[in-house]
């Protein structure tokens, strides 16, 4: 036990630090989720406000946008709306980087996004991590169209990259198959109007699991350095409708196409779902998918299906990206 002098006194411990000064520049993910329906897709897009274009912007259904005070065409994007919605709660300028640059169309549920803001020492700019991560939740979604939603807010490394950082990725694409269309989620199934051998389709799924060249698998204009790509996991279940009722004898089927990878190509699943569909419904020899592979021709492989049926289900990352707020 320490030994006073006579007179002395104990000494003060420092009062614990603040967690905005611990965190002077606080980095935060945000998992998402989001109707693509009324999206021209993920990214920002923005263009010269020429006749053409705000002719389009003005005619029924996609691409939606407006023009803004600097002049141009802003296209509604997941990434333009969130990233505004942000910069509303801090009060500062913020670039929102998302993981997966889903197309016009495409759904989430789990797509993932991060900004790095001030700790709102200065003019009440910023987001003090002390204020907590739900309230930065409620206080995004407060500004935002019911379309998009964030999920959860984490609090994460300076470095931390959505899309470097990723270590796979889950797709799911639905399709109603059956005579009759689908009414209550029609933006979110592609209808095939025929019956699908899910078994068949399974099956020839499993050729494309593990490393290849997925050249046969994506447009042209993919614009990646390789094409080289690694699938973990294809698999292809069937299931009745939910919205059938029991006594129609003619309920279509539901028939979902479950696919994960290290990273995917443009336009990708959707064609990995169109060769699958052809499978399906006899027009395609499961053949054609080790053709496909092997040679890099786009010809082998089959359609690429629209974009309504896909949803981004879900992103990992190599290492914790969370950090504690002590």
């Amino acid at each position: 036990m320490q030994k006073l002098m006579p007179g002395a006194r104990l000494p003060v411990p420092d009062p614990p630090r603040p967690a905005s000064i611990l965190h002077p520049m606080p980095r935060y993910k945000l998992t998402l989720r989001y109707d693509g329906t009324d999206f021209c897709g993920w990214q920002k897009q923005v263009v010269p406000a020429s006749a053409e274009v705000v002719a389009r912007l003005s005619r029924p259904g996609p691409p939606f946008g407006e023009v803004r005070e600097d002049g141009k065409v802003h296209y509604r994007t997941v990434q333009d709306v969130v990233e505004r919605a942000v910069r509303e709660v801090v009060r500062e300028r913020v670039v929102l980087t998302g993981a997966s640059r889903t197309d016009s169309g495409v759904h989430a549920e789990g797509q993932v996004a991060a900004f790095t803001c001030s700790a709102g020492e200065t003019r009440g700019q910023g987001w003090p991590t002390d204020r907590g991560l739900d309230a930065l939740r409620q206080a995004i979604n407060s500004r935002l169209a019911p379309d998009v939603r964030v999920r959860t807010v984490e609090l994460v490394d300076d470095q931390f990259d959505p899309i470097r950082g990723a270590a796979s990725k889950g797709y799911r694409y639905t399709v109603h198959a059956g005579r009759e269309h689908p009414m209550w989620d029609r933006n979110y199934v592609f209808h095939a109007p025929y019956a699908l051998d899910a078994g068949a389709m399974h099956a020839a799924a499993q050729k494309l699991v593990g490393e290849h060249d997925f050249a046969g698998f994506t447009a042209a204009d993919h614009g990646r350095l390789t094409t080289v790509r690694t699938i973990f996991a294809c698999d292809v279940r069937e299931a009745a409708d939910p919205f059938a009722r029991a006594e129609d004898a003619s309920a279509a089927r539901r028939v979902t196409i479950d696919v994960s990878g290290n990273g995917f190509l443009y336009n990708m699943v959707r064609i990995i779902a169109g060769t699958l569909v052809e499978i399906g419904r006899g027009r395609l020899d499961p053949a054609r998918i080790d053709a496909a592979l092997s040679t890099g021709d786009r010809t082998q492989a089959g359609p690429t299906l629209p974009p309504e049926g896909l949803r981004l289900e879900w992103i990992r990352y190599r290492e914790p990206e969370s950090r504690d707020l002590s």
